[in-house]
C-alpha cells in the first residue's frame, strides 16, 4: 500500500494522482483510472449491503445504489470529460454486475438485462454515454470564449 494525497491507494496503481477527484496516470497519453472508484463502489455496496442484507425490497435495495453507489463508480468528472475506451466500460459494468449478482446470486447475462430494465437501471455503457452527451451540451452552450471556439472547432471536424 501506498499513500497519495491523503488516499490509500494499492501499490500495483503505480503513479497515481488525484486531480478534482479524478484519478490521473502517469502515462506518454492522458489517463484515467477508475481502479480506486471501482474499490470505493464496493466498499459502498457492501456497506449498504451488511447493513440491510435481505431485509429490505430489491426496490430498496436498488434505490440506495443509484443514489448512493453509482456516481461513486462513474466519477464525478472522469465520464464525462474523458474518453472512456471499452475496457474500463466493460471493467465498470463489471463491478456493477457484480454487485446484483451479490443480491439475486448467479446470473446469465441475458437476466441482467431484465433486472435493468425492471429496476429502471441503465447499463454503465447508456450512463456514460448519457453523461457525456449533457456534457457536450453544456460545454457548447458555455458563454466562454475558448468553449465556444473547442466547441465549434469539434462540430468542423
Amino acid at each position: 500500500m501506498c499513500k497519495r494525497d491523503g488516499v490509500r491507494l494499492p501499490s500495483q496503481l503505480g503513479n497515481v494522482r488525484r486531480y478534482r477527484g479524478v484519478y490521473l496516470e502517469s502515462s506518454c497519453t492522458f489517463k484515467c483510472s477508475f481502479a480506486v472508484n471501482k474499490g470505493k463502489f464496493y466498499k459502498a455496496f457492501n456497506s449498504i449491503f451488511g447493513k440491510i442484507g435481505r431485509i429490505a425490497s430489491e426496490e430498496v435495495i436498488f434505490a440506495l445504489i443509484k443514489s448512493k453507489c453509482l456516481p461513486i463508480l462513474l466519477s464525478l468528472y472522469g465520464t464525462e470529460a474523458y474518453p472512456v475506451n471499452s475496457a474500463i466500460r466493460h471493467s465498470l459494468q463489471f463491478a456493477f454486475n457484480t454487485a446484483i449478482s451479490k443480491i439475486f446470486g448467479a446470473l446469465s447475462k441475458d437476466t441482467y438485462k431484465y433486472i435493468y430494465k425492471y429496476f429502471g437501471l441503465w447499463t454503465i455503457e447508456e450512463q456514460i454515454s448519457a453523461r457525456q452527451h449533457k456534457f457536450k451540451l453544456r460545454y457548447s452552450a458555455s458563454e466562454s470564449v475558448v468553449c465556444r471556439a473547442i466547441s465549434k472547432l469539434r462540430q468542423s471536424l
